[in-house]
């Protein structure tokens, strides 16, 4: 976050980024029985990852309805060599597994505030808590106190969302959890085929309508952004990293929920002229690649919930939609 507001350096397209119910009772009823049954598993472990083999898929769009400026074509073959992803994004419980285990500091813990979306800011709290907003997306407020353990300031707390993914997470956080749990952040090719789930050029992992049957698939903005969220899909915020089927390879929540930092250098155009095979993006770079959209995603704003969507961030950015999910090669 050098300058402050750095984070927003690359929402300045004509499509920016939004990084900066009743069927869901059910379903958060659904999650909590599970994971009453079956403890997440711990970093180490390898019991909640999903065996990949890798292949030859289509990677990227052509669709009208992406951003051609962001680089999401063109449609190209890419073939990956097997590997294993985590079935989940890292889990507050996780994370804080790791921070016991190395006495570790978050970004935001060490800058001392994170970004914050305004409607999450208690309305009585709202003058003291927040110190400035970022320009020209005046919904992001730099929230004192705001990082992991507190995703909306001071006053807040995790207790009651241990499954849910970690937010307010640097892509450095990221770097530094994957390798103590001898992992590492997956390339975005290997994060957009999994996310895939074996499909060819769907626009999400389950098909290409967002809604099938008025069913939520995922947990994206419903509403007027940034001002009314209706909250169709039963989540204002983060949900549980279980709380929706997983895709066809056994991936959860992939789409939507928060976004998920990729090892890969930003660039809109390298991968046009680069290997396809095991592409690993540029070798430098100013920020990183981000996949999947999060809880604020909507159509009117950000429709980069798409599996070919992508955006970027500063290695040293976060907020309080960002994670990450980890992959090894063996």
């Amino acid at each position: 976050m050098k300058p402050e507001f750095q984070l927003f350096a690359s929402l300045g397209k004509p499509h920016p980024c939004c990084v900066p119910s009743k069927q869901r009772a059910e379903t958060l009823a659904q999650s909590k029985a599970l994971s009453q049954d079956r403890k997440l598993a711990t970093a180490r472990s390898g019991e909640d990852r999903v065996k990949l083999d890798g292949g030859t898929f289509l990677m990227g769009t052509e669709d009208k309805e992406g951003f051609p400026a962001d680089g999401e074509g063109p449609i190209r073959e890419v073939t990956l060599d097997p590997f294993y992803m985590d079935r989940y994004p890292v889990t507050n419980e996780r994370f804080r597994e790791f921070v016991r285990a190395t006495d570790y500091r978050s970004e935001a813990e060490r800058f001392g505030w994170s970004f914050v979306f305004h409607l999450h800011i208690p309305k009585e709290r709202f003058a003291a808590l927040v110190s400035d907003r970022a320009p020209s997306v005046n919904w992001w407020c730099k929230v004192n106190g705001a990082c992991w353990q507190h995703p909306e300031g001071p006053d807040s707390s995790i207790e009651d969302r241990l499954h849910h993914p970690v937010t307010h997470m640097s892509w450095n956080d990221a770097a530094a959890y994957a390798q103590w749990a001898g992992k590492r952040l997956p390339t975005e090719a290997e994060w957009e085929y999994a996310a895939r789930g074996g499909y060819e050029q769907r626009i999400y992992p389950w098909g290409d309508e967002l809604t099938p049957g008025g069913r939520h698939l995922c947990n994206v903005w419903q509403g007027q952004f940034p001002d009314f969220n209706s909250a169709e899909d039963g989540f204002v915020g983060t949900c549980p990293v279980d709380a929706y089927e997983p895709n066809a390879y056994g991936i959860s929540t992939i789409t939507g929920n928060a976004w998920e930092w990729c090892n890969d250098w930003f660039h809109p155009a390298y991968h046009v002229a680069a290997t396809r095979k095991n592409p690993v993006g540029p070798a430098s770079g100013t920020t990183k690649v981000m996949k999947g959209g999060s809880y604020l995603c909507h159509r009117s704003y950000c429709n980069r919930y798409r599996v070919a969507a992508r955006t970027s961030n500063t290695v040293d950015s976060a907020t309080t939609n960002i994670t990450f999910r980890c992959v090894s090669d063996r």
